[in-house]
């Protein structure tokens, strides 16, 4: 497949969109998590824990509709001393939320009442002219729902008092919402709406500061999630909807821009410990990886073997993407670059690799390419027919090894899933398989099926001896009932010998 018919755009989904701003600290994040039900942004006390913009769908009665959670506005207009170095970022992706929401939800905190930081918040929602619904956040007690009047004076009509820590007024707050929302095609959900096919999940990972971001950015063709030279930029997992556009149609995708993993022990913060955490929890829902490493002469590092090994443990899809190889592709040929790529991580010698430039966006149609094969794969139907030929011409033409008391024998084979590739074999005894057989046999699938980046998984079982033979059943029957001949006697029914007495010699 040619790459120039391959793809990456941003996938419309036609939603009315709802986002959460304020000033940091507030409890945006908790309400995001509240109103979608499950922790998908990262909640800390710490101000500014979210940078970039995390996006959900939800679904709430017959509507359906995007909410955002956008970091904090920690400046003020005109501001230019103590400002964090993130603070013009965040307000960058706040005004793209601000300009793609249909209904805004400020959230304020009523512990603190109102502060310069609020009223600025205020007056930069204000100008953009869409519905903004204000929420007074940590009610915890009917004694401070009292202070939210004081709020009234940023100019909203209502204040909506909730509680994200007890799950107070969130409900009301819906309620509120849902009149606000532009009727779409797709935002009513109508009775007898079959579901759309879910779109495959694609998780980003590697180690920081290896472009990572920079390749999302790269295939959108747009800054949607914050790049920097700073190790640890990304905190969230990161949600991005995308469509693979190719000649056999397009393919709905969702792109996890996920925080990069440093060594354990190196994990001096508990938001950095949360990012890891959500970072594993993208590898398991994911359907596809793409491992990012860097395209260095040195080699990967420890810290790639160890991402390398979770994701084979987590038997997904995976594509390893070289990144930064126009650094060194003047002085070192790129592939003396991918045998020691290959060498490292052995453990995925059975994915591809793709050298890539995110920041000149090289060979970003090549990356396509493959993702696009593996998806294909991921799809691929196996007859347990042509399965058990294969296997049986594969043990017929390499005779297993003997480590046992007999030579390995299959009876049969199926397939129990397909993404990725497990196979269930029924064999006299799985001791008598050696490791490098088994191998052997991984090989002979990948090669005859093409299956390139997926894991391929052979479980052995021992056929259950339903049907005893005729032989054992005879001799226990023997046993227990014996069967008494001319030449065999039972002790118990032989006759005594009768003693006669000697006659005496006289």
């Amino acid at each position: 497949m040619a790459g120039k018919n391959i793809q990456a755009v941003k996938r419309e989904l036609h939603l009315p969109v709802v986002a959460i701003v304020g000033r940091p600290n507030v409890g945006k994040s908790s309400l995001f998590n509240a109103i979608i039900g499950r922790r998908l942004s990262i909640v800390h006390e710490m101000p500014g824990v979210t940078r970039d913009r995390v996006v959900a769908p939800v679904t709430c009665g017959s509507t359906r509709f995007q909410l955002i959670d956008t970091g904090g506005l920690g400046m003020l207009n005109g501001e230019s001393r103590k400002v964090d170095q993130w603070d013009n970022r965040i307000a960058s992706q706040v005004d793209v939320a601000l300009e793609d929401a249909d209904v805004l939800v400020m959230v304020g905190n009523v512990q603190d009442g109102v502060v310069p930081l609020d009223e600025e918040v205020a007056r930069r929602i204000r100008i953009s002219g869409k519905p903004v619904l204000f929420v007074a956040n940590k009610c915890d007690n009917p004694t401070l729902e009292t202070h939210t009047v004081d709020f009234l004076k940023l100019g909203f009509q209502k204040v909506f008092p909730i509680s994200c820590l007890h799950k107070n007024g969130v409900q009301a707050l819906l309620e509120a919402i849902l009149p606000l929302l532009p009727v779409t095609r797709d935002s009513a959900v109508l009775p007898g709406d079959e579901e759309e096919p879910k779109p495959i999940s694609i998780a980003v990972v590697g180690r920081p500061n290896v472009g990572k971001s920079s390749l999302i950015n790269a295939l959108l063709g747009e800054e949607r999630v914050m790049v920097s030279d700073v190790a640890g930029t990304t905190r969230d997992a990161i949600d991005v909807n995308i469509t693979l556009r190719s000649k056999n149609g397009d393919r709905e995708a969702v792109m996890v821009d996920t925080a990069g993993m440093r060594k354990q022990a190196k994990v001096d913060s508990v938001v950095e410990y949360f990012s890891m955490m959500r970072t594993k929890a993208a590898v398991e829902r994911a359907e596809l990886t793409l491992l990012v490493v860097e395209a260095s002469p040195d080699g990967v590092t420890a810290q790639d073997r160890r991402i390398a090994a979770m994701v084979r443990q987590a038997g997904k899809g995976c594509v390893i993407v070289a990144n930064k190889f126009d650094v060194w592709k003047e002085a070192h040929r790129l592939k003396d670059l991918e045998e020691e790529l290959r060498y490292s991580l052995t453990g995925l010698s059975y994915c591809p690799v793709v050298f890539i430039s995110a920041k000149n966006k090289t060979n970003l149609d090549g990356l396509l390419d493959q993702m696009i094969e593996v998806m294909d794969q991921m799809e691929l139907k196996i007859s347990t027919g042509v399965l058990n030929r294969v296997l049986t011409d594969a043990m017929e033409s390499h005779t297993p090894p003997v480590i046992g008391p007999s030579p390995l024998k299959m009876y049969y084979a199926s397939v129990v899933s397909t993404a990725p590739l497990k196979v269930l074999m029924f064999v006299n005894n799985p001791k008598y398989c050696a490791d490098n057989y088994l191998t052997f046999l991984k090989n002979t699938l990948r090669e005859t099926f093409d299956l390139t980046g997926l894991p391929i998984e052979i479980e052995l079982r021992a056929r259950p001896k339903k049907i005893e033979s005729i032989r054992r059943n005879a001799v226990l029957s023997e046993k227990r009932h014996p069967v008494r001949t001319r030449n065999h006697w039972d002790k118990s029914t032989k006759p005594r010998p009768v003693r006669r007495k000697k006659k005496d010699s006289k």
